[in-house]
């Protein structure tokens, strides 16, 4: 009775834990891809687990075996040789499958790495979109050069076309991450990093901070909003009518320590984004104030 008792545990164990998996794609965004970029990341993640999981699983399973059979009870038949001590058969598969799999495994990872490498552009018929992005304490700041226009804590962009991201920080080190649309990249003071993302159907993205960087940092998070063509244009249009245009001195006060809410701007000063990039460069005497805006 028990024996049976213990058995129907386990089986409904394991038919609640499916149960609550089945829904994981659509809470974790990370297994939820609607990019180009995130989907190969995705079927890399899917083709490492799968190929770990041919030695986890066999294992897992052994070790449960193992443990029944030999475990100590009256009149037990498991075979008792205490003299045993090597077998060939047995040193090939543990050490020979694994090696095998860590080459795939290898072979698979230099793959992917050339192949998602964040500064190569991705191959499209439209034309790229280029994003200039700072990181600060504790916001985003989003420059559209070819715009002549900015935002904080809020992105926007057209669907289906490739956005060029330009990333550094004016703060401690931080990640950028849209997980939806691809794996995150540092940004970092007196460097100008690049990454390529697409998005392939239009829909709000959440997008975050993804390193440790003080306080707030738990608040660095963002709206990554794909749209059409058509829609992204009207929203460069109402920025440039209706918000106010970022000064020097304005930059400088939204670069202090402090959360932020969405903000836009309807202008930006010429070459912020290179003079911040330059700002921390020895040797170069490019200190970021508002007389060195003409």
């Amino acid at each position: 009775m028990w024996k049976g008792l213990r058995r129907l545990t386990a089986v409904l164990s394991l038919a609640a834990t499916a149960a609550l998996l089945s829904g994981c794609a659509e809470k974790v965004v990370v297994l939820n891809p609607k990019g180009e970029i995130g989907q190969h990341q995705l079927d890399l993640i899917i083709l490492s687990t799968v190929l770990c999981l041919i030695v986890i699983v066999p294992v897992l399973i052994l070790t449960f075996y193992l443990a029944w059979k030999y475990r100590q009870r009256p009149g037990g038949k498991a075979k008792y040789d205490p003299t045993w001590e090597h077998s060939t058969k047995l040193e090939a598969i543990w050490w020979g499958i694994p090696i095998i799999i860590i080459a795939i495994l290898g072979t698979i990872t230099i793959k992917y790495t050339h192949m998602l490498e964040p500064s190569k552009p991705i191959e499209h018929e439209a034309k790229p979109i280029v994003v200039q992005v700072t990181s600060l304490d504790w916001k985003w700041l989003f420059l559209y050069p070819e715009q002549g226009i900015a935002s904080v804590n809020y992105l926007e962009f057209p669907e289906n076309v490739p956005v060029r991201f330009e990333l550094t920080s004016d703060a401690p080190m931080n990640s950028f991450w849209i997980p939806q649309l691809g794996g995150q990249i540092y940004t970092m003071s007196g460097m100008a990093m690049k990454l390529h993302l697409i998005a392939e159907e239009p829909g709000d993205y959440l997008g975050m901070g993804a390193n440790f960087s003080g306080k707030d940092f738990a608040k660095m998070n963002f709206t990554a909003r794909a749209t059409s063509q058509e829609e992204f244009e009207a929203w460069v249009e109402q920025v440039k009518q209706s918000s106010p245009g970022l000064t020097m001195e304005g930059y400088l006060q939204l670069a202090k320590p402090g959360v932020s809410s969405v903000q836009t701007f309807s202008s930006i000063p010429e070459g912020l984004f290179q003079k911040i990039v330059t700002k921390y460069s020895s040797g170069h005497n490019h200190e970021l104030n508002a007389a060195s805006i003409k």
